[in-house]
């Protein structure tokens, strides 16, 4: 069987496939292989999408050209034009990953049907497959039900599939814009106490300075890979600039790219440090010399990262979220489903919203690429500003509105 499972140090399992390309011999073997897949039918069904890409391959090398090879036909040589010459040539890494983990998902049936054929009611049928029994449990491989954010990802990649084949002028119309995804529930962007961010704070050790970690995380309200992307030189009249963010993935490793919402541009967006995190900074700076000397030319000065191993080196960005969800657990502090650290993030919003700073403020210190986007998240917190507004706003009534003469007056 050409699909392997792999077992890696951390105790994580992935599934991988290698075969031999078309055309190969026994003195000449080209083998294909690609990995990374969460579930062993994951791999299957990229195995043998694969498979139908280094024939049609083949097909293009005898006809002499690749611009003049045969068009896509099927939804599988359709998702293998889309990923060849937009996912990997226009994508961030992370989210490439991201594609093929999902698109990995689709059924086999379903991606062997020629594309003109396809109908809302067979992707729909999809939708509910994956609902039902899109995923496997760990432990006993056994089919489980896939969340309604997860199946509606899923049709997100789809559904960008056939934008472009609209855009090739290979399909007419977008089957999965008419057919019936599920809604999955809008979360919300509930933050931390601070006495609970106090006390995170305070427990970080390590190395690499975990409470300054959580400090300028909580500070800043940027994203993980933000905050691990920061460099000394960012750090300018107690601002800070992001313009960039530290990425991990299988594929490629640790890579550095633009911030979510500019990845077509070097922009960013500058924000203040708080005061009291400046002096811890400075500490943090001084400590971080102390390595500098110890490891001397081995020191990777080059990347003047702010949080950095001893040597200098990025952090891996999952290793940090196991780090915080560890202390999380620790401490008993409950949470809302999803990332710890990404929770940082909604406390400072929270915390800013409910001590009265405009949204448009907020929006623009998160990074957010639309004022709507951060309206959306955080609904409950400008909601729970309505009693104060209201107090206001009769407060304003009184102090203008004419006073009554008194009886008898003209």
């Amino acid at each position: 069987m050409p699909v392997h499972k792999r077992r890696y140090h951390s105790g994580e399992v992935a599934w991988y496939f290698e075969f031999n390309a078309p055309g190969s011999t026994r003195e000449e073997r080209n083998r294909i292989t690609e990995s990374g897949f969460a579930t062993k039918q994951a791999a299957i069904d990229r195995e043998a999408a694969r498979r139908i890409e280094e024939q049609e391959k083949i097909e293009r090398e005898k006809a002499g050209s690749p611009v003049a090879a045969p068009l896509p036909k099927t939804l599988a040589t359709l998702m293998a034009e889309f990923f060849e010459q937009h996912v990997e040539k226009k994508l961030a890494p992370k989210t490439r990953e991201r594609y093929y983990q999902q698109a990995a998902m689709l059924d086999a049936g379903l991606l062997a049907m020629p594309i003109d054929q396809i109908k809302p009611m067979h992707l729909t049928r999809e939708w509910n497959r994956l609902l039902e029994s899109g995923g496997h449990r760990r432990r006993t491989k056994e089919p489980r039900p896939l969340s309604k954010k997860t199946v509606r990802n899923v049709a997100g990649v789809l559904s960008s599939a056939f934008k472009y084949a609209m855009k090739s002028d290979i399909v007419v119309r977008n089957p999965v814009l008419v057919s019936d995804p599920p809604v999955p529930k809008k979360s919300k962007g509930i933050g931390l106490t601070v006495a609970q961010v106090d006390l995170l704070i305070a427990v970080g050790g390590g190395p690499w300075c975990m409470s300054m970690f959580l400090e300028m995380a909580v500070g800043l309200g940027a994203r993980r890979g933000e905050v691990l992307a920061l460099r000394w030189s960012d750090i300018v009249n107690g601002r800070a600039t992001i313009t960039r963010s530290l990425s991990q993935t299988k594929t490629e490793g640790l890579t550095f790219k633009p911030t979510k919402g500019h990845e077509d541009t070097e922009q960013g967006h500058v924000v203040k440090i708080p005061e009291e995190t400046l002096v811890k900074l400075e500490m943090h700076r001084k400590r971080q010399a102390e390595f500098r000397t110890q490891f001397a030319s081995d020191y990777r000065a080059d990347l003047d990262l702010i949080f950095c191993n001893p040597d200098g080196t990025p952090l891996r960005p999952d290793s940090v979220s196991a780090s915080v969800s560890a202390i999380f657990k620790r401490l008993k502090i409950q949470k809302p489903k999803g990332g710890s650290l990404h929770l940082l993030r909604h406390t400072l919003a929270s915390q800013m919203l409910d001590g009265g700073v405009p949204l448009p403020v907020v929006s623009a210190r998160l990074g957010h690429s639309s004022i709507r986007t951060t309206g959306e998240i955080y609904a409950h917190a400008i909601h729970g500003q309505d009693d104060e507004a209201t107090l206001k706003w009769q407060e304003y009534q009184k102090r203008n509105r004419p006073e009554k003469p008194a009886p008898g007056v003209q």
